[in-house]
């Protein structure tokens, strides 16, 4: 969320006193992200510093359970959610969740140009919880891949909607404009997704803890050059392809073209037999549900402010050469050439 939502911020403060003993004296609210419903501050009490989340609308609560656990495993590229007074993850106030983090000094890696080192790092990290095994209570509460077709029926409907309606908000239509014109192309990835889906769906390979979000802006490096891996709102037991579709994905990451960030990812990452269809599955949907978003967030509302034109600026991203819809491509022509 880019602008400060219409929220009282003396209720963060009192929330934060009564369920985590920590009186303010500092409370700053930051403009990062793409999720309009997730408003972060940082806060600071006794001299020490916390990054503060308020999460509005639906709420997993396997999004603070799972990082917490990863980071009790000994996983220390996990920044895990501090508890309560009570022993709870999470505080309730006024419709929103607010969950409190130590706030660490970091870049992220649209900010800085991410080196072997870190791609080998990354991998590592990835392998270990990928190679995590959840307790079945905690699994129970982690949602499960279906492959289901939601985004795609979705972003076909806002294709229709694109092509009948006429929007004086500029993000609006400016927004509708690209879906017209790029029409075919996003049919043609829909029918590519929906098409890989149901192969995978009739499969029974492996499922494991996946982050499912990895791009650039969730990778952050500290201060003092550690590696975090953040913002776990939506946890999955899936094919690891769910989150090995990113390295060579065009997810934002800089210094690197995208054969090398793969090869340098699965030097740390360790032997794995590959599913490109997997793979290619994953780029398509991921595209296809960031349209399917953004367009929902822009043609059936004017809320957001700020974050309306950078809705616009993501989605007209995915068409760039060598972004996000060239490397899904490219991973479909690697099925068609995988075991040649």
């Amino acid at each position: 969320m880019l602008e400060k939502p219409a929220f009282d911020e003396r209720l963060i403060h009192t929330c934060l006193r009564d369920n985590y003993d920590l009186p303010l004296s500092q409370l700053t609210f930051l403009p990062l992200g793409a999720d309009p419903n997730t408003a972060v501050y940082r806060a600071v009490s006794g001299g020490a510093a916390y990054f503060v989340k308020l999460r509005s609308g639906n709420f997993d609560e396997s999004a603070v359970a799972v990082p917490r656990f990863l980071s009790d495993l000994g996983i220390c590229e996990i920044i895990p959610p501090r508890r309560t007074a009570a022993g709870h993850l999470w505080a309730e106030l006024e419709g929103y969740r607010l969950i409190l983090y130590p706030f660490v000094e970091s870049r992220d890696a649209y900010q800085v140009e991410w080196t072997a080192a870190l791609w080998r790092g990354f991998g590592a990290a990835l392998r270990r919880i990928h190679d995590a095994a959840l307790p079945p209570a905690l699994a129970g509460l982690v949602r499960r891949e279906t492959f289901a077709p939601r985004w795609r029926g979705r972003l076909a409907e806002l294709l229709d909607l694109a092509a009948a309606a006429e929007f004086d908000d500029p993000a609006a239509a400016a927004m509708a404009a690209l879906l017209n014109r790029r029409r075919r192309e996003i049919q043609e990835l829909i029918d590519h997704a929906g098409r890989l889906g149901e192969g995978l769906r009739s499969e029974s390979g492996e499922f494991v803890l996946c982050h499912s979000d990895l791009h650039a802006g969730n990778l952050v490096l500290g201060a003092d050059g550690r590696l975090f891996i953040v913002d776990w709102d939506q946890p999955i037991l899936a094919p690891r392809e769910r989150d090995l579709m990113y390295p060579g994905g065009a997810q934002g990451f800089r210094g690197h073209a995208p054969a090398d960030e793969e090869r340098l990812f699965y030097d740390g990452y360790g032997p794995v037999a590959v599913d490109w269809p997997a793979v290619a599955y994953y780029r398509c949907e991921r595209v296809v549900e960031d349209l399917a978003v953004f367009a929902e967030q822009l043609l059936l509302s004017e809320e957001g402010g700020e974050d309306r034109p950078q809705a616009v600026r993501y989605a007209r991203s995915n068409f760039e050469p060598g972004g996000p819809i060239e490397r899904a491509y490219a991973a479909l022509a690697g099925e068609a050439n995988h075991g040649e």
